[in-house]
């Protein structure tokens, strides 16, 4: 499946790692959060990045003790229908202040594209080239939203509130 990153089709710097197989020497490991709780303590010595797929139905706040450990964390959309890994990278972003990739794997189609990029992902595991391809289109078909996210582009509310009106500044 092809990754895109901030827009762009990349390799993918991660190796995804079964949890009954080792760990490779030197690679960057992309390994289930069981994965990782059960060998955290082992992987602080770690040279290699270390990144997570977290699970939508199970509380992000539980990760915030292992964020300093984490390079990548990937949030599972298991249907197209569930969008628990929305409210996922929105706290992870907001509340928690993640700053580091945060990538959408699992069922990702190009109409979500959009509001993945505005809940706070950039990497997106597309689920075909074709999408891949796509997603400038998808990402730019709009440009006034009426709600904030943590895109950080303006909101209709925040546009208007930062007209003059009758002479004063709003």
């Amino acid at each position: 499946m092809p990754l895109i990153e901030k827009g762009d089709i990349v390799a993918d710097a991660y190796v995804r790692v079964p949890d009954e197989d080792a760990l490779p020497e030197g690679a960057a490991v992309l390994i289930s959060i069981d994965h990782f709780l059960k060998e955290a303590e082992t992987l602080k010595g770690r040279q290699a990045p270390v990144g997570v797929i977290w699970p939508n139905n199970r509380p992000i706040a539980e990760i915030e003790p292992y964020l300093g450990q984490l390079s990548l964390i990937a949030l599972n959309f298991p249907t197209f229908r569930d969008g628990r890994a929305y409210s996922q990278a929105r706290l992870l972003r907001e509340r928690l202040g993640w700053k580091g990739p945060l990538r959408a794997i699992g069922q990702v189609l190009r109409d979500q594209f959009l509001l993945m990029e505005r809940s706070g992902f950039d990497q997106i595991d597309a689920v075909k080239e074709a999408d891949a391809e796509a997603f400038d289109e998808a990402t730019h078909r709009y440009t006034v939203f009426y709600q904030p996210a943590t895109d950080q582009r303006p909101s209709l509310l925040r546009q208007r509130l930062g007209r003059t009106v009758s002479g004063v500044r709003a």
